[in-house]
C-alpha cells in the first residue's frame, strides 16, 4: 500500500482570506479559490497543499497539529511575517532557539532558527 500526502485541512472562519493570508507567506500558488475549499500549494502540480474550509466555531484552544518553518534567516522572516499580520504566541514553550507565531486566525506555527553547519 502506498500513501501520498495531498495536502493539511485548516479550521477557518474566513477560508479566502486566510488562504490568501499563507499563500503570501509562503509565497504559494492558489490552485482552488472556492470559499468552500480555498487550497493553495508550493506550485499548480506540487503537494502538499494547504485546503482552508469553513467552520461555524471560533479556535479555543492551542492546536494539536502545527507546522514548522526553517528560514535562512530566522529574525528576518518573523519580522516579515509580523508585517503581514502574524502575532507572537505564548504556548508555554519558554525560552526555546524557536519562535511561536499565530496566523491572523490564531493557528500557532513555529519559527525555527538557522540549520546548523
Amino acid at each position: 500500500m502506498a500513501l501520498e500526502w495531498e495536502q493539511l485541512n485548516v479550521d477557518s472562519a474566513d477560508p479566502v482570506a486566510l488562504g490568501r493570508w499563507w499563500a503570501k507567506a509562503l509565497g504559494w500558488t492558489v490552485v482552488n479559490d472556492s470559499a468552500d475549499e480555498y487550497e493553495i500549494r508550493p506550485e499548480p502540480d506540487r503537494l502538499p497543499g494547504l485546503l482552508f474550509a469553513p467552520v461555524p466555531e471560533k479556535k479555543t484552544v492551542k492546536n494539536r497539529l502545527h507546522l514548522d518553518f526553517r528560514p535562512d534567516d530566522q529574525q528576518a522572516e518573523i519580522d516579515r511575517l509580523l508585517a503581514l499580520g502574524a502575532r507572537h504566541s505564548d504556548v508555554g514553550q519558554g525560552e526555546q532557539p524557536w519562535v511561536v507565531l499565530e496566523d491572523p486566525e490564531g493557528n500557532e506555527f513555529c519559527v525555527l532558527g538557522s540549520r546548523a553547519g
